[in-house]
C-alpha cells in the first residue's frame, strides 16, 4: 500500500493564527484539493495528522471540528480524490499527550490503523514540527512553503536531507513521478 500523510492547516487549506474555527473558515489552497485527487487517482492512500488544539482550548467542538472535516471530504471527493482518515490531536500546547506533533502519537496511531510500517512514508507539512513528527518514525518529510512553511525555511533550524516543495501539487508530482 503506498500510504502519505498530510499536515492540514497550511498544505489542504489555508491557515489562520486565529484558528480555523468554522466549515466557512476553512478553504482550500489553490491546487491541493487537485492534488490529492492525483495522489488517490495514483493509487496512494491518503490520510491527514493535524493539531487541532482548538478543541481543547473551547475554541469550538467537536461537532464544529466533524462539519469542517466533513467539507474537507466533500470538496476533495468533488475534485475526484479521497481522504481514508483525519487523525488530529485535540489537546492544547501545553498538554502533556503524546499525539500532539512534533510527538509522534499521531504517526503512531496511523501505523495501528493502517497496518503499515510508516518508515519512508511521506509526510507533507508546513512547520518544523511536522518534519520532526515524520523524522521520529522514519517517515520521510516533505516540506511545503504554503502555510508556515516559508517561516519555517527561514527559521534554518530543518534537517539536513528534507525535500522542499513549493506546495502540495509539487509534492504530489514528485511522488506521482517516482512511482513511474
Amino acid at each position: 500500500m503506498k500510504l502519505v500523510i498530510l499536515d492540514r492547516d497550511g498544505v489542504i487549506n489555508f491557515d489562520s493564527d486565529q484558528y480555523i474555527k468554522s466549515p466557512q473558515e476553512w478553504n482550500p489552497i489553490p491546487g491541493s484539493l487537485e492534488a490529492i485527487a492525483s495522489l488517490t487517482q495514483s493509487g496512494y492512500r491518503v490520510v491527514v495528522a493535524s493539531n487541532q488544539s482548538g478543541v481543547g482550548r473551547g475554541l469550538f467542538d467537536m461537532a464544529t471540528l466533524n462539519a469542517i472535516h466533513a467539507k474537507m471530504h466533500k470538496l476533495v471527493a468533488q475534485a475526484g480524490g479521497r481522504i481514508d482518515a483525519v487523525f488530529f490531536c485535540p489537546h492544547p500546547a501545553d498538554s502533556r499527550c503524546q499525539c500532539r506533533k512534533p510527538k509522534p502519537g499521531l504517526f503512531h496511531e496511523i501505523a495501528h490503523r493502517m497496518h503499515v510500517d510508516l518508515a519512508g512514508v511521506p509526510a507533507v507539512g508546513d512547520a518544523l514540527r511536522d518534519v520532526q513528527a515524520a523524522l521520529s518514525v522514519g517517515a520521510r518529510p516533505i516540506l511545503v512553503k504554503t502555510g508556515k512553511g516559508r517561516l519555517t525555511l527561514e527559521g534554518g533550524e530543518l534537517p539536513e536531507g528534507v525535500t522542499i516543495c513549493e506546495d502540495l501539487r509539487e509534492a504530489a508530482n514528485i511522488l506521482i513521478s517516482e512511482m513511474e
